[in-house]
């Protein structure tokens, strides 16, 4: 063997070894669970920090992060770089540790609300969120449990903290797609399942459900730490000021940040370094 050949492969040794102490270095595993609601196994991700598995007598708050439309439970993960992120974050002490749950919201028929033959939103909550606290080790109350997403995930977002407000601490909708938007010309293509989504999605109006809040509801909106996070070049730009105006006539606090951006991975993955901070404040506080 030569001594460039044997240089190299010292080299790798040292770099796999030094990787493996790497500080930041949680995991992402993939996971299912038995639903009686859905009928079906569910598939969901799970992002474990470095010390989980390590420091048994700990428990960490939980963040459930959600796909988009046309997504899976593996897109944060892989075209999000959850985990990378995650261990940077937490390694610079910008993001406290925390476990992050990533749902299937359906292959076939998507999405995060109840509908006929398709309730997810009582899975979510009556068989998820319980599943997860039963089999880890996460803080289960409301100010360390937060709610995020992107686009028809965003949308997930707006509803599940607007609806559930007693659950979730913090809420962080990206690009959040909250209705029918029907002057996008290839969202309407006349699909009888994307038609039946859309229906759905009116029905649950998100920036509606803010607007017609009655007072008691818009006391316990302002229990959630708001966070709207939307490109400058997104199609869903107008609904989310939309949200915006409502969250302010409703004298609801809010964050925003118009970045620039469209409706892309690019613009999502930069928003987790946003999120996650934002997030692990609300933990902490």
């Amino acid at each position: 063997m030569n001594k460039k050949l044997t240089a190299f492969l010292l080299f790798i040794l040292i770099s796999v070894a030094v990787f493996a102490q790497w500080p930041g270095a949680g995991r992402v595993d993939f996971k299912t669970m038995p639903s009686k609601i859905l009928n079906e196994e569910r598939e969901f991700a799970i992002y474990l920090p470095r010390d989980y598995d390590k420091n048994t007598g700990k428990s960490y708050p939980v963040l459930y992060l959600l796909h988009g439309g046309g997504g899976s439970h593996k897109d944060w993960p892989t075209r999000g770089h959850l985990a990378d992120v995650a261990n940077q974050l937490i390694t610079s002490e910008e993001a406290c540790e925390m476990i992050i749950v990533c749902p299937e919201a359906g292959k076939t028929f998507m999405n995060y609300f109840n509908s006929e033959g398709w309730n997810f939103e009582d899975y979510f909550f009556t068989e998820l969120i319980p599943f997860i606290e039963k089999n880890y080790r996460v803080i289960a109350d409301k100010n360390h449990r937060a709610v995020a997403g992107l686009s028809m995930g965003g949308g997930g977002t707006v509803g599940y903290a607007t609806r559930h407000p007693e659950m979730f601490c913090a809420a962080y909708p990206m690009s959040a797609y909250l209705y029918h938007q029907k002057e996008i010309p290839w969202l309407n293509n006349g699909n009888p399942v994307t038609e039946k989504i859309h229906k759905v999605l009116e029905e649950y109006h998100c920036v509606k459900q803010i607007q017609n809040a009655d007072a008691a509801t818009v006391e316990k909106l302002k229990t959630v730490k708001w966070f709207i996070d939307c490109g400058d070049d997104d199609f869903t730009f107008t609904p989310n000021m939309e949200l915006v105006a409502a969250l302010r006539e409703k004298q609801i606090p809010y964050q925003l940040r118009v970045r620039d951006g469209g409706h892309d991975w690019e613009y999502w993955h930069s928003a987790l370094y946003i999120a996650l901070p934002f997030i692990s404040k609300q933990f902490k506080n």
